[in-house]
């Protein structure tokens, strides 16, 4: 390539005039430009003109001539070297400004940045909010206490006003408007309420001397649990005249105390003797046992004399009994186990609590996630009731057995007073071993060991289990209480009796809830978890003694009951097959009516509950 050469053109409105800057063209459009330029040049010189001319031209200010016009590719041409030119030129007064205040500004964030710096290290030495649970009673710890009572100063300081604004009432206040809002509220009739605006009292109102009361009152009443017959009757309003008459004619029936909580009684109460005195009682009717239904009433109850008004009662209270007939034929249900043997039996109608007495048994005897399958079949007998009057009642279980394939794998039956439950065979076995005494893990095990409170070695006759203090404690198998106290470093315990020279202990409770010589089954709640005696916390120590000896608990596998023999076995035996003997589901059958008989009388309120049902259910109702 050539090399470009340099030219200089001045640029101004004379030639030789200072003001010019330098630029450096190429060889190639160099010469172009630099025409042009010499052409500008040329064109802004004056003409040669007379003296006179110049005389007279020196007295006005000089016009510069109008540049020739430049082409658009020329302008694009010189639009870079314009551009360059720009940073030889000195800066404006704004630039200037522009760049102080950067300048400063900069400056000031520099500052900024090293006072931020320096406070945050003053803080972080100054520790305004220690540990208060750390160097108590030191300097840094005073500090922190300070700040706790400042700022807690500072937020009761800023507490809000709790104090109430006094308003204008939204509405007026006077007399009569006090006397409209009395006479459309809603009070009790009992403290002389009334209701509507026209029956507010005015002066045309004359107060009467005493209010007619209802002649009768029928009212039902229940017996609550720990209440009794005297005090349901006194706070019904009976005279207590009439209290003691009643109780005396129920006792000659049934004992009084008997009577179980949550009966209801029909009450009716007839007209006061005199104003202020209780009503005389005019009947009474309850169930008193399943299968008994007492009355009381006074002579003329329910009477109408012939010209139709009803009879007054009067007379003594007199004493009637009902005795119900009552089947008390077992009820049998059996069904398959299927997925859930709960919901099988609930399904196939067997009572909630029967069903769970069910479970419990045979826990005891086999193990019911290995043991019993799906396609097995659950047979189970309860003490069932049936009324004459329709009312049904369902006991306690008498026979819990499992079939497969059409032959009895588990068979138990409750047999004794005591209630317990016993294998075909007769014998009464505790396969599944003895059960825990709490929920809880085992934390010292049986054998030598470093006693924690007095620190030396010695012998741990027993297995300590962790639980919390007021746990139950339950007993591990059927037994009858021995002892129960304290006793020494044990503190309050309580030994169990479970035959066969086999016992237990029971140590640290917090409380007891049995005492000596009680008899007392397997899972019974003996006491509560506590820490008395050589103790460092709640927890249960445990012992089990065979023929009065310690032994180790976890060696002992499974507890046998008493096996029957002779006599009793046979009777056990003729009463099972009895119980196998009965039909599946006769129980659930209504008693056939004899004559005479007569079903407990439909109350009014039930015989709208029959007429909604039919409604609901497109059948007409009876007419009764």
């Amino acid at each position: 390539m050539g090399h470009a050469r340099v030219h200089r053109v001045d640029w101004g409105l004379h030639p030789g005039r200072g003001g010019g800057h330098a630029f450096a063209f190429g060889t190639a459009s160099g010469a172009k430009m630099l025409d042009h330029a010499r052409r500008l040049n040329e064109a802004a010189e004056p003409d040669e003109a007379p003296a006179a001319d110049d005389a007279a031209a020196q007295g006005r200010a000089l016009v510069p001539a109008a540049p020739a016009p430049v082409d658009p590719e020329t302008a694009r041409e010189l639009i870079p070297y314009l551009r360059n030119s720009r940073q030889f030129t000195p800066p404006t007064r704004t630039r200037q400004a522009r760049r102080k205040l950067a300048a400063g500004l900069g400056l000031l964030i520099e500052r900024h940045e090293t006072w931020r710096l320096d406070a945050s290290a003053w803080f972080a030495k100054l520790d305004l909010a220690p540990d208060l649970a750390e160097d108590i009673g030191s300097r840094r710890w005073l500090r922190g206490l300070g700040t706790m009572v400042g700022l807690g100063v500072v937020a009761l300081a800023f507490w809000p006003d709790l104090t109430p604004l006094e308003a204008r009432p939204a509405m007026p206040q006077g007399e009569d408007v006090r006397s409209e809002l009395r006479s459309q509220m809603i009070l009790p009739l009992a403290f002389g309420a009334d209701s509507g605006r026209r029956m507010g009292p005015t002066e045309a109102v004359i107060p009467l001397k005493s209010a007619p009361e209802r002649p009768q009152i029928q009212m039902v009443v229940t017996l609550a649990p720990g209440d009794s017959f005297a005090a349901m009757l006194r706070r019904a309003g009976v005279a207590g005249e009439d209290i003691d008459r009643a109780a005396a004619l129920v006792g000659q029936a049934v004992a009084v105390g008997d009577i179980q909580p949550g009966t209801q009684m029909d009450l009716i109460l007839g007209r006061r003797p005199a104003p202020g005195q209780p009503r005389p009682l005019d009947s009474l009717a309850f169930r008193a046992r399943f299968d008994l239904e007492l009355a009381l009433t006074r002579p003329g109850v329910g009477e109408i004399s012939p010209d139709g008004t009803p009879v007054v009662p009067s007379g003594p209270l007199a004493l009637q009994r009902n005795v119900i007939r009552v089947d008390e034929t077992p009820l049998r249900v059996r069904g398959q186990v299927g997925s859930s043997l709960y919901r099988s039996m609930r399904q196939a109608g067997v009572p909630a609590s029967a069903v769970q007495e069910y479970l419990k048994a045979l826990d005891a005897q086999i193990d019911m996630d290995r043991e019993v399958r799906a396609g097995d079949e659950f047979d189970i007998i309860i003490a069932y009731r049936r009324a004459a009057t329709g009312e049904r009642q369902a006991g306690q279980l008498l026979y819990a057995g499992v079939d497969r394939s059409g032959l009895p794998r588990t068979q138990l039956m409750r047999w004794g007073s005591e209630g317990r439950f016993y294998e075909a065979s007769g014998v009464g076995e505790q396969r599944r071993g003895l059960l825990a005494p709490v929920p809880g893990a085992v934390t010292s095990n049986f054998g030598m060991r470093r006693h924690p409170i007095l620190g030396y070695m010695r012998m741990h006759a027993g297995v300590d289990f962790q639980a919390r203090y007021g746990t139950p404690i339950v007993a591990v198998s059927d037994g009858r209480v021995r002892s129960a106290g304290r006793a020494g470093g044990c503190g309050i315990a309580v030994m169990l009796d479970h035959g066969g020279g086999l016992s237990t202990r029971y140590c640290h409770m917090s409380r007891m809830a049995v005492a000596p010589g009680m008899s007392v089954r397997r899972g019974q709640v003996i006491g509560y978890v506590g820490s008395t005696g050589l103790s460092t916390g709640a927890h249960l120590h445990y012992e089990m003694y065979r023929g009065g000896r310690v032994i180790n608990p976890a060696t002992v596998q499974f507890v046998s009951r008493a096996l029957l023999s002779g006599s009793e076995l046979i009777d056990f035996r003729m009463q099972l097959n009895r119980l196998k003997q009965i039909e599946v589901g006769a129980a659930l059958k209504d008693l056939e009516p004899q004559p005479g008989e007569v079903k407990a009388p439909v109350r009014e309120i039930e015989k709208v509950d029959t007429a909604r049902i039919g409604a609901r259910a497109g059948v007409r109702p009876a007419t009764l």
